[in-house]
């Protein structure tokens, strides 16, 4: 058959974000190819298994530490999403930064070379507008992060925010600088079902109460569902007047008093704490962030708070992580 639609080369395939990009993209009649990093016994099946996947889906073994690894995966690709990146907490800032950033660039270096790509979609975190330290209601695209701002105060997780900080810098610079289309999309907690065998960590923060966590929590912060950020990036994939920075996420915070008032009724068997409680808790608050930008291209999102929310918990539930 005919690969009508062409080829997609998604990186970090087994993933919380690609895997599910992956299962949209072969419904959609797209053929994928995925890169995943090797180790002894990894267990790819669940992507194997997708409904399309034997006759559209290419699994390819690729590190970032190692550029050139991806070469064979990006080979004939029409589009590129690069959503892998290094997510090693306990790491030195400089060494999870270096790997971030070499193996974006490198990437995009395989994907010009490649003469055959014509954009590449690079996936971002909204980390990367948040810390500007200024003092704004809402945030869209004009903003960039300081990353001296991030060293001095030091958010949770810091050390990964200067890593996409960074590396979102850098794919744009080797974009314009070398006529390569780059697009990147900025993303909020994402959250929603996943097929992954491991449970995403946005959904353990989005939810810290459900499963155990007290410490380094965020009480206010942005989301969106997985599948809205599947779609948004396969929405970039030919819509010309797409350029630059776009953010994806719901408009508005939400605050944990607001989540628990959610999920309270609907789900009384689990420990959730109450509003008092919740007012209590000290943590991080993030701040507002506008996705116009997005929707003034043509981008609708199909899923809303409550059930985002609501989908999450009963996939962890049928998974055994409550």
């Amino acid at each position: 058959m005919a690969e009508e639609k062409g080829r997609v080369c998604v990186t970090g395939g087994t993933g919380f974000i690609a895997s599910m990009m992956i299962k949209r993209l072969l419904s959609e009649g797209f053929y994928v190819n995925t890169t995943t990093r090797y180790t002894p016994g990894k267990d790819v099946s669940f992507l194997t298994n997708l409904p399309g996947a034997s006759e559209k889906l290419r699994i390819f073994n690729a590190d970032l530490n190692n550029p050139q690894s991806f070469c064979s995966a990006i080979e004939g690709c029409k589009w590129v999403f690069h959503t892998a990146s290094p997510v090693d907490l306990e790491e030195q800032v400089e060494i999870m930064s270096k790997r971030a950033v070499d193996g974006a660039l490198g990437v995009l270096k395989v994907s010009l070379n490649s003469k055959t790509v014509k954009r590449v979609i690079f996936t971002a975190s909204c980390t990367n507008v948040t810390y500007s330290g200024e003092e704004v209601d809402e945030l869209n695209e004009s903003y960039w992060s300081d990353i001296h701002f991030i060293y001095k105060t030091k958010p949770t997780n810091w050390s990964y925010s200067v890593s996409q900080l960074l590396a979102e810098k850098a794919v744009l610079e080797f974009g314009e600088k070398h006529g390569l289309d780059v697009v990147t999309i900025l993303l909020p907690f994402v959250i929603g079902p996943f097929i992954c065998p491991k449970l995403p960590g946005s959904i353990q923060m989005a939810l810290p109460w459900l499963f155990g966590y007290e410490d380094d929590i965020f009480t206010s912060f942005s989301i969106i569902h997985v599948d809205d950020v599947a779609r948004a990036h396969i929405f970039m994939l030919d819509h010309s007047s797409i350029k630059g920075r776009y953010i994806c996420s719901l408009n508005g915070t939400l605050s944990m008093e607001e989540i628990v008032e959610l999920v309270h009724d609907k789900y009384p068997e689990f420990q959730i704490p109450t509003l008092d409680k919740v007012k209590e808790i000290k943590g991080e608050k993030m701040p507002s962030l506008n996705s116009k930008k997005l929707i003034d291209a043509g981008f609708e999102f199909n899923y809303g708070t409550k059930e985002t929310f609501e989908e999450s918990i009963q996939c962890c539930k049928v998974n055994g992580y409550l």
